[in-house]
């Protein structure tokens, strides 16, 4: 598999050849069971076939249960300068409705133990789930701030298909989420973040000055990616391609020198619509400016058109011509979204 995705970087290299790469990042699953000699290897192969700027953001997404102290201390000495820890909660009922494999102490654990190794890190925080009342919610928050850790990324929980969750909220075992809960505990913490020094530049994430995540901001600004790997995804502003789910294929389609990957190519309306919906929920909101450069004075007359009633209700407001979600519209960043989108422009 690392031979693999080695020579997917080769193969790929020339998507990149005018683009300053500013951020590596290691996702979509258990990047945190690779040892240190091998994630020097992967990033080597980025260095030798890519251009980066000159102090990259290199991030490991981990679970709490790899970071061992001889784990942290081994990372410490890669070229790795960011964590993403996977915390989800720090109450032991939560990761059990959940199923995660960590526990609460190996949570509290794996940031307490980083913090002097990695002082870039993140934790990654669940909201919404059932039967979380506004209080553990809130001891959550506490928790999460007096670590002290410059960087959270908080989610709903959302109930995907054919899990053991989805099964007991259908059993009647386990209350279903609701979506009153989730806003409610939103707000608890946007309120809570904010009071503490921490920007909510998109809407799931939270930093201290300078601690913005350049993958997420790279997302949201929607610069180009490219995904390396088995179901990774990638983007350059006008396709969107993924790679096969499956190991054994993916390597067999590398090895002889394929990419395994499907192909879409977005549409003007399709360009429009991401533009729409990955700014809005930004600090920056959609610039009304960009908008009519993009995509021509019919659509900011759209775009506009289309906000008055959320400008009306104080969802949306107009700030130095960005359109930007007020507090009260925050949640219901993405339901917004949807009412700004263009469905017949070809």
């Amino acid at each position: 598999m690392l031979r693999a995705i080695q020579h997917e970087l080769l193969l790929r290299k020339e998507e990149f050849a005018d683009v300053l790469v500013s951020n590596i990042y290691f996702g979509g699953g258990t990047p945190s069971v690779l040892d240190t000699a091998e994630i020097n290897t992967l990033i080597d192969c980025v260095r030798q076939h890519y251009t980066l700027v000159s102090q990259p953001e290199i991030t490991l997404e981990a679970n709490p249960d790899d970071l061992t102290p001889q784990k942290i201390e081994s990372l410490s000495r890669s070229a790795i300068n960011r964590l993403s820890i996977g915390v989800q909660s720090f109450f032991e009922e939560d990761l059990t409705l959940m199923n995660r494999a960590h526990n609460a102490k190996e949570a509290l654990d794996a940031i307490t133990l980083t913090r002097p190794y990695f002082p870039n890190s993140s934790l990654d925080l669940i909201y919404g789930i059932p039967e979380m009342s506004n209080a553990r919610w809130e001891a959550n928050i506490d928790l999460a701030l007096s670590l002290d850790i410059p960087h959270i990324s908080a989610y709903a929980l959302t109930v995907e298909p054919k899990t053991a969750l989805e099964s007991f909220i259908k059993k009647g075992i386990i209350a279903p989420v609701e979506d009153d809960v989730a806003q409610a505990h939103h707000t608890l913490l946007v309120k809570r973040m904010e009071a503490a020094g921490y920007h909510n530049y998109e809407f799931s994430n939270f930093a201290k000055p300078g601690y913005h995540s350049r993958n997420n901001t790279a997302y949201w600004q929607g610069q180009s990616y490219i995904g390396i790997g088995p179901s990774a995804h990638s983007y350059d502003g006008k396709r969107r391609a993924w790679n096969v789910n499956n190991n054994p294929r993916y390597i067999k389609a590398i090895t002889e020198g394929r990419l395994p990957q499907e192909v879409e190519v977005l549409t003007k309306t399709d360009q429009y619509n991401e533009f729409v919906m990955t700014r809005l929920r930004t600090q920056d909101g959609v610039s009304i400016a960009a908008v009519t450069a993009q995509f021509g004075d019919h659509m900011k007359s759209y775009l506009l058109e289309q906000s008055q009633k959320h400008l009306e209700e104080h969802l949306l407001f107009i700030d130095n011509d960005h359109l930007k979600v007020t507090k009260k519209g925050k949640f219901l960043s993405d339901g917004i979204a949807a009412d700004l989108f263009l469905l017949n422009l070809g």
